[in-house]
């Protein structure tokens, strides 16, 4: 379990850290607050940020039930793969927004296996 718990810790710090870029881009671009328009730059940046925090409203809860049914190991893989995603999402993102596609993919399939193996795992647990 200590490996899922790390792999959650990694995905709220990965949060952080888009959270600190986007406060650099507006500086950066001179967005004052509570604007979130204003230059593409600072709006790429703010976009990574609010689709990361979408994005683990549904990894977090999907990937510590996935830990209750399935080897820690898997389970921990499956949402490093996520981490890989996002990191993806977020260079392609504020660089070239067009490919910004492969990263996404890598972020939401982790999710949705995640989630089929939570569900899996909830329906064989009644059969016990």
């Amino acid at each position: 379990m200590q490996y899922i718990e790390l792999v959650i810790i990694f995905s709220v710090l990965q949060f952080l850290f888009f959270g600190v870029m986007a406060g650099k881009a507006r500086v950066k671009f001179g967005v004052k607050a509570p604007a979130v328009t204003g230059h593409e730059g600072f709006e790429r940046a703010y976009r990574v940020q609010m689709n990361t925090l979408e994005m683990l409203i549904l990894f977090i809860p999907a990937i510590a039930i996935a830990g209750k049914y399935w080897p820690a190991a898997v389970v921990a893989g499956i949402g490093s793969v996520y981490l890989l995603g996002r990191f993806l999402y977020w260079r392609a993102y504020v660089t070239a927004p067009a490919k910004r596609a492969v990263g996404f993919m890598f972020s939401l399939l982790p999710i949705v296996v995640l989630i089929f193996l939570s569900l899996g795992g909830i329906v064989m647990s009644f059969a016990k």
